[in-house]
Formats: C-alpha cells, sequence, structure tokens
C-alpha cells in the first residue's frame, strides 16, 4: 500500500516536470494509473501459462559420449608414464608425485601431476590449519597436514600417489606421521601398474 503511494507520488512529479505532454509524460502517467490499480489487492495474481514444455527431448540418449576428464586415462590406469632417465631423481614414472617439504618455521605439503603443476596442496602457512596447533614445524603439524591433503586429495578424486622422500631423512618421526597420516585419510601411497593395450 505504501510502496503504491510512493509510485503515484513519484510519477505525478516525473510528469509535471516532462510538462504533462509527449510520449515520456503519457508513460509515467500509465505507470500511475497501474500503480493506483494494483494498490487495491494485497497480492499479485501470477500469470498463467497456457504454453506446455516439451519434455520428449529429455529421452533422447546420445550415440557418442565424450569425456573430458583430463584424468580419465589415468583413473583406468591406461595414461602413460613419463619415464624418464636412469640417472634422474626421483623417478619421474608416476601420474600423481606426493611432495613433503619442512622447513624451520612451517611444514608444506602437495600432490604434483606428472606434468609438473601442483594439483592440490596443505601448508601450516593457511590460518585455518594454523590456527590449530601449538607449533608450526613439529612432528604434529606434519600429521595434520598429511590428514588435510589426503582429505583434499579425495574430494579432487585423487586416490593413488606416489611417495618417495629423500632417504637420510625419510625414517625422521615427522615423515613417517605424515605418511601414516596420509594412509589413514584413505590415499594409497603407490600407483596401479599400467595396463598396456595392444
Amino acid at each position: 500500500m505504501r510502496f503504491a503511494g510512493l509510485c503515484r507520488g513519484l510519477a505525478r512529479r516525473v510528469g509535471a516536470t516532462l510538462g504533462g505532454g509527449g510520449k515520456d509524460a503519457a508513460a509515467w502517467r500509465d505507470l500511475a494509473g497501474g500503480a493506483r490499480s494494483s494498490s487495491g489487492s494485497s497480492f499479485a495474481q501470477p500469470q498463467q501459462q497456457d504454453e506446455e514444455v516439451g519434455t520428449a527431448e529429455n529421452e533422447a540418449v546420445r550415440t557418442n559420449f565424450v569425456n573430458r576428464n583430463p584424468r580419465n586415462l589415468e583413473r583406468m590406469a591406461l595414461a602413460l608414464k613419463d619415464r624418464g632417465w636412469d640417472t634422474v631423481w626421483p623417478n619421474r614414472c608416476y601420474w600423481h608425485r606426493l611432495c613433503l617439504d619442512r622447513t624451520q618455521q612451517h611444514v608444506s605439503a602437495w600432490v604434483e601431476h606428472c606434468s609438473r603443476h601442483v594439483v592440490v596442496s596443505a601448508s601450516t602457512h593457511e590460518w585455518a590449519i594454523k590456527r590449530h596447533l601449538h607449533s608450526t614445524s613439529d612432528v604434529a603439524a606434519a600429521e595434520n597436514v598429511g590428514r588435510v591433503l589426503a582429505q583434499r586429495c579425495l574430494e579432487s578424486g585423487i586416490s593413488y600417489a606416489v611417495f618417495r622422500h629423500i632417504p637420510w631423512s625419510y625414517k625422521s618421526a615427522a615423515v613417517q606421521s605424515f605418511k601414516k597420516a596420509c594412509k589413514e585419510g584413505g590415499l594409497v601411497l603407490s600407483e596401479p601398474r599400467r595396463i598396456f593395450v595392444k
């Protein structure tokens, strides 16, 4: 009711400004008249549509299916693995590799695709992880980063990853707790063998 009165008042002012003549003034007068007629009813009546929507095309099935998932061949174990050179460490024969980096202040981990792009990452630099930790560089921090990374991997569709750490720090408590947390989170730390199609 109050809104309709405001619309009528605005239409009168604009009509008076336009001098009461011309197309614009007529349009504003029509608007004021429409506001007057609609102010009597409390609810606007919805307009009914007489046309029905056809649903016959929903039942049609396409004969050709194109899968646009870039990791489809990797999940079926059909994608090529880059074998690299024998002198290169770490070995390049993987689809996804799990990497862990520990500094004196922070723990970071990420999953790297064979094309050298980072797919998923987690770090104690993130406030969501940091605020739950007493220290951002101890064994508990590595374990929590492993849990978060495993959850993010499963959410993004990565369930297999290769984990090869530096041999002289592999037996440390932080690396072992990180590895254990990733396994408990559901991430498999080895990839299936590639299927060779003839």
